[in-house]
């Protein structure tokens, strides 16, 4: 230990600056922990618990740099079969605790990846943690890199590691390609503090990272991911399938909402391109919030004037080339059916 860091202690501890004696402490347990004695190390962090670290707390960690997911409200989408089956496949690692337990999920935004770090956490019953970017990320010059190091280190001294999934949501805030990046030193700094993180892992600790820029990811970075999982893996027919699951759990939601899966489906399948299942979500939920909650079918009607929002009107005989029945164009446009049924006739 340094002399400045002895001074640094006494000078926070008089000026009663908490946050400046816990980043010099967390400083020491660093510097003893390149030389080599990680018990010491370790032993500060312990001291510390009572302000920063993950620590039991009526089965809680505290931390201030991971945040407590909330897996009570989340809603899991039907995934595609290839992708199903990677994540049994991860799911069946942590199970075997075969020391595969850093995975990277990528994919475009809405592809469901956060979602589904939450399900495997409620299937295997732990407690997801989610690293908080704001906490770490600092506009001094280095600060960044020393953060980093201290949430590996919190993540080494885990007392209960078997109970909880750490996720780095759109790790790409830390870890992008070192050579696009503007500040070239500094981004080499955080992206070193990562890559010598992730190395000094146990193979009890389960991170997954997410990220939506794969194409912009530090190459070195990956090789640490002991698995990486593409979530673009989406067929017309599978989306269809998600659309009809969301719409499913909103109709228990909104009791004022008809049924008409079948409408619904029509609907969904006049998109040239499906969205993914977060996009998706938006629309069809912005539908249902839009409509008169005194027509049960007017979510139908907005759903499909926002998805063919390019046309001005809906043409009653374009609707009936697209497959729709009478009385679909009937709430699809709010023409009475026999009105529909006479100019079609016509």
């Amino acid at each position: 230990m340094r002399k400045k860091n002895i001074l640094n202690l006494i000078k926070y501890h008089a000026e009663k600056n908490e946050a400046g004696f816990r980043n010099e402490a967390y400083d020491i347990a660093r510097y003893l922990d390149s030389l080599g004695d990680s018990e010491l190390a370790q032993y500060i962090m312990a001291l510390l618990s009572g302000t920063n670290t993950f620590v039991p707390q009526n089965n809680e960690y505290n931390s201030s740099f991971f945040t407590k997911v909330n897996l009570t409200n989340g809603n899991s989408f039907p995934l595609p079969i290839l992708i199903k089956n990677d994540i049994v496949g991860v799911i069946n690692s942590i199970n075997h605790n075969a020391g595969v337990n850093k995975f990277l999920f990528e994919g475009d935004p809405g592809t469901g990846k956060t979602e589904t770090a939450k399900q495997i956490a409620r299937i295997l019953e732990r407690e997801l943690y989610v690293i908080d970017f704001d906490s770490i990320i600092d506009s001094k010059l280095g600060q960044t890199s020393k953060n980093i190091a201290s949430v590996f280190m919190e993540l080494r001294s885990l007392p209960q590691p078997e109970k909880v999934i750490i996720l780095f949501d759109e790790i790409d805030a830390i870890a992008l390609d070192r050579v696009n990046s503007n500040d070239l030193r500094e981004m080499g700094r955080v992206t070193s503090s990562v890559l010598k993180g992730l190395d000094g892992l146990t193979d009890s600790v389960v991170l997954i990272a997410t990220t939506n820029l794969f194409g912009q990811f530090d190459k070195a970075l990956l090789r640490r991911f002991d698995s990486i999982i593409n979530f673009n893996r989406y067929s017309r027919e599978e989306l269809l399938e998600v659309a009809d699951s969301i719409l499913n759990d909103l109709l228990v939601r909104f009791k004022f909402v008809g049924r008409n899966m079948r409408l619904f489906k029509k609907i969904i399948s006049t998109m040239n391109d499906i969205p993914y299942p977060g996009d998706l979500k938006n629309i069809i939920k912005t539908s249902i919030a839009f409509s008169d909650p005194t027509n049960e079918y007017d979510y139908l009607k907005k759903l499909y004037e926002s998805i063919n929002s390019k046309r001005r009107n809906l043409d009653l005989k374009t609707l009936q080339n697209g497959g729709f029945t009478v009385r679909e164009i009937e709430i699809l446009t709010g023409v009475s059916k026999s009105q529909v049924s006479r100019e079609l006739n016509t």
